[in-house]
């Protein structure tokens, strides 16, 4: 692997990175598409194979309804022994028409178009019974995957080797979660649970250039994929994660970032009702009574809001910047890069980026390739001390990291 790497500006950064792209069999990613479901309609040009737990398989002309009853799964009115099938079209697509996501953040991004399927996905699709619903799992190979991750992260308009770096980034994270899930019967969420994915939805030339021209590469740490956490907008130091997560891993370290000035998150106002939150934090487990302050009280060394200190009727709390975000919602509260502004029955905020920052800045990785960067440069960039490498010559990572946020 050959890298000729020039620095600018005191900035570990280089303008000629090269790394050829190795050639090698992807794995399979098993990605959670939806839990709960009880109704689901999948379509193919073709013929789907059906195949139980026993590998029996029968065709279907084009077309199946799936139905949950107690513990049985119906396809279109009939009874399947066991409690998973799987479906397969061949090199055809499935074509999937779910429920909306619900309220956890499991589940499929909405899509626009009340006729169109929710998702259009290749591999095969495996129908899990859990509870009263199946989980839909989608077994796609990697870079199938990395393709449809791409472009619901990123505009597929943007540099090319933003677009490479993200699909690097985001092959990283699926590797890594695909060798530590063992126990679990899905690597990936499709959504910013762990990486937005929404199967051929904008898939476009540009996007399969980027994933194609990066085939096998992913981001290394002493020879085991990273965990490569990626967010929109630092507007200013990118974050430490054990600030953010309580791990401290060493490729997860702040830089600077004043690269992402044209975001349109990069500063920001928000409001939420304190009833809204007392009622979240509850459900979350948190005893809370009724609210009278909420106060920062200690900041990252990026100037993050790392705790808070609420005082309620029955107490005290201290909560971390990020649970704030969970409980209010991540959309409501962009990033803990924030004040308060005022206090009543609404909290005032004003704020800068969005995400929580750690890893690979998308807005900031932007601005880079634009000035002429290369994909492997800004990647070793923002993840300090780590080394591209062909994934099939990877190691296992020695532990994973509890995460209770997304990669958001």
């Amino acid at each position: 692997m050959r890298q000729i790497c020039i620095g600018l500006m005191g900035i570990a950064l280089g303008l000629g990175c090269v790394v050829a792209a190795p050639v090698h069999a992807p794995p399979s990613i098993r990605v959670l598409l939806a839990s709960d479901v009880q109704r689901l309609e999948i379509r193919t040009d073709n013929v789907i194979w059906v195949a139980d737990e026993r590998d029996q398989a029968r065709p279907y002309w084009a077309k199946l309804r799936l139905e949950v009853r107690g513990q049985a799964i119906l396809l279109n009115g009939s009874r399947i022994d066991g409690g998973q099938v799987t479906l397969r079209a061949g090199e055809q697509d499935l074509k999937l028409w779910l429920p909306q996501p619900n309220g956890n953040g499991n589940g499929v991004p909405p899509l626009s178009g009340g006729d169109k399927p929710t998702l259009q996905v290749s591999g095969l699709v495996q129908l899990v019974l859990r509870g009263n619903g199946v989980l839909v799992i989608n077994h796609v190979d990697l870079e199938e995957y990395v393709k449809g991750v791409v472009p619901s992260e990123v505009n597929s308009a943007w540099h090319p080797e933003m677009l490479k770096a993200q699909a690097v980034a985001a092959r990283t994270y699926a590797l890594y979660q695909h060798m530590l899930a063992d126990a679990r019967d899905y690597d990936v969420v499709a959504s910013i649970q762990d990486q937005v994915y929404r199967g051929r939805h904008g898939v476009d030339a540009r996007v399969e250039q980027a994933v194609e021209s990066t085939r096998g590469l992913v981001v290394t740490y002493q020879n085991a994929p990273i965990y490569a956490a990626f967010s929109s907008t630092a507007a200013g130091l990118t974050e430490d994660a054990v600030v953010v997560w309580s791990k401290d891993l060493p490729y997860l370290k702040g830089v600077e970032c004043p690269f992402d000035l044209e975001s349109p998150y990069y500063q920001w106002k928000a409001s939420f009702k304190l009833e809204t939150l007392e009622k979240n934090l509850r459900q979350l487990g948190f005893p809370v009574g009724t609210i009278a302050t909420l106060t920062p009280l200690s900041q990252s060394r990026a100037g993050r809001v790392a705790t808070l200190r609420i005082l309620h009727s029955k107490g005290e709390l201290i909560l971390r910047g990020e649970e704030l975000r969970k409980a209010v919602g991540y959309t409501v509260i962009p990033s803990t890069q924030f004040t308060i502004d005022s206090i009543g029955e609404e909290v005032m905020l004003s704020g800068y980026g969005a995400g929580h920052a750690v890893g690979l800045c998308q807005w900031g990785a932007k601005e880079l390739a634009q000035l002429g960067y290369s994909y492997a440069s800004i990647l070793r960039y923002y993840y300090p001390g780590t080394e591209l490498q062909d994934a099939s010559l990877t190691q296992t990572p020695p532990v994973a990291p509890v995460i209770s946020t997304p990669v958001f």
